[in-house]
């Protein structure tokens, strides 16, 4: 396993780190959960993302369930808020209410006393940045987090909160979780060069584009039974990416991990892996043989070449 800073911090975090949106809490049950998280550590993953809405909550007590017992310096764990848990107007969004109780309530869940990485999972309009800067700096100094970082914020927003954060002199966020994957490249364009500059570590979330670069997905067939395209939650996130034109592109681009000797899911992470911004990949897997395929992406040497060809495929 291969260990990268995040950004200019001094977290380090595992290449591929294990995610929890529709695993933990969903699809895979507790005791199953827990015997992939035992095998992540014993193949170096010690980066663990979750979320509060993820399955309700239901994702962070799987997980606090999973850690329990593990020693709790081996981890690097991450959490996020920002949507609504319950109908409490003031349970949303990114105010110093919503932030402080969302922390305590993971923590909770998660049977730990502080998160390595808690993140705003969107940008909040109806909150001042400064007020949510404040809060994570006063929960930085309390001890209950340890840093902080944003996701799918867009550039402007990422260089806003950066300089409030040094205005005011509280610590600013170290990481950015944005979509990125072959298909999904536009953080490219503006945030790649922004996080680089704000010195924040990119972690990728979907690096698989929702399972369709491993090719499951094939064009001209419907989609799998119980894949994540029928999955009531999973299947609305992945319309865009059954078209046919990406589903041909996909095959393709199959073809030359052939030729890299490698599978179409070891391909797509390892061209995550090729950013030196991108400091993790955060991938989900419902078994253990997913887990352990992934996790030979951080040593697959790939030429650029055929990188590059992959990315002309796709348009």
């Amino acid at each position: 396993m291969q260990y990268r800073p995040v950004g200019r911090s001094g977290l380090k975090v595992s290449a591929i780190g294990l995610g929890g949106w529709l695993t933990h809490g969903r699809t895979v049950g507790a005791e199953e959960l827990a015997r992939l998280v035992r095998v992540a550590l014993d193949h170096g993953v010690i980066f663990f993302d979750t979320a509060d809405i993820y399955a309700k909550g239901e994702a962070e007590k799987a997980l606090g369930h999973a850690i329990k017992g593990l020693r709790r310096q081996d981890l690097v764990l991450a959490t996020k808020c920002f949507w609504p848990m319950t109908e409490n107007p003031n349970d949303r969004g990114l105010s110093r209410k919503h932030v402080f109780e969302s922390v305590h309530a993971s923590l909770q869940r998660l049977q730990v006393d502080y998160v390595d990485l808690f993140q705003f999972h969107r940008y909040d309009p109806e909150t001042p940045v400064e007020e949510s800067v404040r809060a994570v700096d006063d929960l930085i100094r309390q001890g209950k987090i340890l840093y902080w970082g944003v996701s799918e914020w867009t550039a402007a927003q990422i260089r806003d909160a950066c300089h409030i954060a040094r205005a005011i002199g509280a610590p600013p966020p170290i990481s950015d979780q944005p979509l990125y994957n072959m298909i999904d490249r536009k953080i490219e364009e503006e945030i790649l060069p922004v996080c680089a500059s704000e010195g924040m570590g990119i972690l990728a979330f979907s690096p698989l584009a929702q399972g369709v670069l491993t090719g499951k997905y094939r064009p001209g067939s419907p989609p799998p039974e119980g894949s994540r395209a029928t999955d009531e939650v999973g299947g609305q996130f992945m319309q865009r990416y059954l078209d046919e034109r990406i589903l041909k592109a996909v095959v393709e681009i199959e073809r030359l991990a052939g030729e890299a000797a490698c599978t179409l899911a070891q391909f797509a992470l390892a061209w995550c892996l090729r950013k030196p911004e991108v400091s993790s990949v955060i991938v989900g897997a419902r078994t253990e043989e997913q887990l352990l395929e992934n996790l030979k992406a951080v040593d697959t040497q790939i030429d650029p070449g055929l990188f590059a060809r992959a990315v002309e495929a796709l348009g």
